[in-house]
């Protein structure tokens, strides 16, 4: 069968089905072939009722009786009692009404999801379901693929269409070179895609994820050495070092550089001395100091004649960065101008004039900065704060504002895990600032159980008796009464008019219009505020000093990497900072959330969090899926190296890659995704 053929030739596809499944991206032969199953349920050992323990499990049993029911807002619940002669156990389904119908009475099931405690009993939460007199008729059907939902079509019929392909993906041609296959023993791509899609064992599946996982990452780390022999093409600007420059900057600190700081500044001005443009990721925790590194070098290209651009991704840090680089830089005759979209008229204009002439050496901004009419006079280093926050095309518009490639400099608070440095930031060479400056104290962390709020709150209520700060952090905006999550509206109002009514309560939620989210953070800023509640659009936000209380709601909702971002919002001063992690009922708290009670370490908990819940909690959910890694593990340090070494070879070899049509399309779509340039 042709690959290309559109699915609405085949059977089972009427126009209903086929728009269905175009809404999925899912349009011909090839895309239905490569669309890879989530999960599978593995009803080959199944458990008796009476045997089971929490997690995820597989049982046959009868319903006894079953029942749907409305809730608020459109939910609805199925309930079914379920047997299998040994003991019996509630099922649970939300929105799933027609379980009601499918399930007959007397007839035995197979059932496939979480056995977990909650609602004050145990019970199996959205398992699926299927037949046990067609499991067992089919087979190697014991082992059922399960696909990621696509409305509007049933996973049976996925199933079926995907089955009526089996003899087109026996087929399926050789992706990557002959050598890598046989050299890393390697399941062909045919035998994968079979394996996947039919599997026969554990085994089969984990022997096919390798293969595909494996192409995956030789298509993204292939994607990077590309990039980065590209990079070395280009011609920049080579920035000679200043060490009297260098030594009076560092002189005028009203503190010492910390050896991480330093070391990272001495790479910056090596990188600045070579003609090929600097591509570097200066990463480290909140507080690490990487705004006085990206001073430092940004004086040493003014001393040479040469202008700096900083971009962040909001006003309120942009304000931030100015004041932080004025301070740094004016003793040293250094003009820093702030370019935002608050800047308007004469004042804007003027600005203008003074970036084109040169006048205004370091240029601080939003997305202002990108904009046709901003010129300027001989940019030759470029800084993009939180850079994952920024799409590529925002970021080579940037770049373009130069006649040579300017060094680039891209800062993350985020702490990157190696694993993820060497393939999604491959392209870059890596700074870490590992150590926090001298005086800052370690932020107390504790896990609070719901039913002590009130100490809680009479704890906060001492610290802003001393002219301290405090956020609370919810996940939601609006309140739903289905969902034990606190909603930061309903948060705001029962704190300021109950245990609040003395203090200075704000809200911040990204609903708020941007000039609103502006004032109340400057509002916090400035003191006129004692709490702000808010949701984690603080995560990458002003620095407020003052604040030392960070209660997080629903903590164990978040990842860590998310909870320690949240985290660094306090303890940014010589004040004690405390971090309370809210769980959401009084069951025990999760070996997770321990680890961020015991550990300030960004980078272990990143590694921690990579390792639990996957890439996109640490890469970002938006690139990670236009990357598309359906298989590849970014946290499989072993398998990594192998393919890092794989693709070294490949290059080394000099293979032509357009030979190989599908992995060359590939690579050059990576590339496109993560260059920098």
């Amino acid at each position: 069968m042709n690959l290309s053929l559109p699915l609405r030739e085949l059977d089972g596809v009427g126009d209903k089905i086929d728009e269905a499944l175009a809404r999925a991206s899912l349009r011909t032969v090839k895309d239905l072939v490569h669309y890879l199953p989530r999960t599978y349920d593995d009803y080959s050992h199944p458990s008796t009722i009476q045997d089971l323990k929490p997690g995820k499990v597989t049982i046959i049993a009868q319903a006894e009786s079953i029942e749907t029911r409305p809730v608020r807002r459109g939910m609805r619940i199925t309930t079914a009692v379920l047997t299998d002669g040994t003991s019996k156990l509630k099922a649970v389904w939300f929105n799933q009404p027609y379980r009601a119908t499918q399930l007959k009475p007397g007839e035995r099931y197979m059932f496939s999801g979480t056995f977990e405690f909650s609602y004050n009993r145990y019970q199996l939460t959205n398992p699926s379901v299927e037949q046990a007199k067609k499991l067992e008729h089919e087979a190697g059907a014991e082992i059922v693929p399960v696909y990621r939902s696509i409305k509007g079509v049933k996973p049976q019929l996925l199933r079926k269409l995907v089955a009526s392909l089996r003899p087109t993906i026996t087929m399926l041609g050789e992706t990557l070179p002959d050598s890598i296959v046989s050299s890393h023993e390697l399941m062909s791509n045919a035998q994968a895609h079979v394996a996947l899609h039919f599997p026969e064992s554990q085994e089969h599946i984990a022997r096919a994820k390798e293969r595909v996982g494996f192409e995956e990452l030789f298509e993204l780390l292939l994607a990077s050495a590309l990039n980065k022999q590209a990079n070395s093409r280009l011609e920049g600007w080579g920035i000679a070092f200043d060490k009297d420059a260098a030594r009076g900057f560092v002189s005028r600190l009203p503190f010492a550089l910390t050896g991480a700081q330093r070391q990272a500044a001495w790479q910056i001005i090596q990188d600045f001395e070579s003609r090929i443009p600097m591509n570097r990721l200066l990463q480290g925790d909140v507080g690490s100091g990487k705004t006085v590194v990206a001073g430092m070098a940004a004086n040493q290209a003014a001393q040479q004649g040469y202008q700096s651009a900083f971009m962040a991704p909001t006003e309120i840090l942009a304000s931030q960065h100015a004041e932080t680089l004025s301070q740094l830089l004016t003793p040293f005759g250094i003009h820093v101008g702030l370019l935002t979209g608050s800047v308007k008229g004469a004042a804007r204009a003027t600005l203008l004039q003074r970036i084109a002439s040169g006048d205004v050496q370091v240029i601080v901004g939003t997305h202002a900065l990108i904009q046709k009419k901003v010129e300027y006079h001989k940019l030759g280093f470029v800084v993009i704060d939180e850079q994952h926050r920024f799409g590529v095309a925002q970021r080579q518009a940037l770049l373009d504002k130069s006649e040579r490639m300017p060094h680039l400099l891209a800062m993350t608070a985020t702490p990157i895990p190696r694993s993820l440095a060497l393939t999604v930031y491959g392209e870059l060479d890596v700074s870490v600032l590992d150590e926090l400056p001298a005086g800052r104290k370690p932020i107390e962390t504790k896990i609070w159980a719901p039913t002590n709020t009130e100490l809680l709150y009479a704890q906060v209520d001492s610290e802003l008796t001393k002219g301290r700060q405090a956020y609370i952090i919810c996940s939601l905006i609006d309140d739903n009464p289905e969902n034990d999550v606190k909603s930061v509206e309903a948060e705001y109002k029962k704190l300021k008019s109950t245990v609040f009514t003395h203090r200075r309560v704000g809200l911040l939620h990204g609903k708020l219009t941007p000039a609103e989210k502006e004032n109340v953070m400057q509002e916090f800023a400035d003191g006129s505020l004692d709490i702000l509640v808010s949701t984690t659009v603080v995560e990458v936000g002003v620095d407020v000093p003052n604040a030392t209380v960070m209660i997080i709601e629903n903590a164990d909702r978040f990842g860590l990497s998310q909870l320690h971002q949240l985290r660094g919002r306090v303890g940014r001063s010589s004040h004690q900072s405390y971090c309370y992690l809210v769980v959401s009922d009084s069951s025990k708290p999760s070996a997770r959330l321990k680890e961020i009670e015991k550990s300030q370490d960004g980078f272990y908990l990143a590694e921690v969090d990579l390792r639990l819940r996957g890439p996109g909690e640490v890469y970002g959910r938006a690139q990670h899926g236009a990357l598309n890694l359906q298989v590849a593990n970014l946290g499989d340090a072993k398998l990594i190296s192998r393919v890092q070494k794989a693709a070294q070879d490949f290059l080394a070899s000099g293979q032509d890659l357009l030979q190989y049509k599908q992995l060359a399309a590939q690579v050059e779509k990576n590339q496109r995704l993560t260059t920098l340039n």
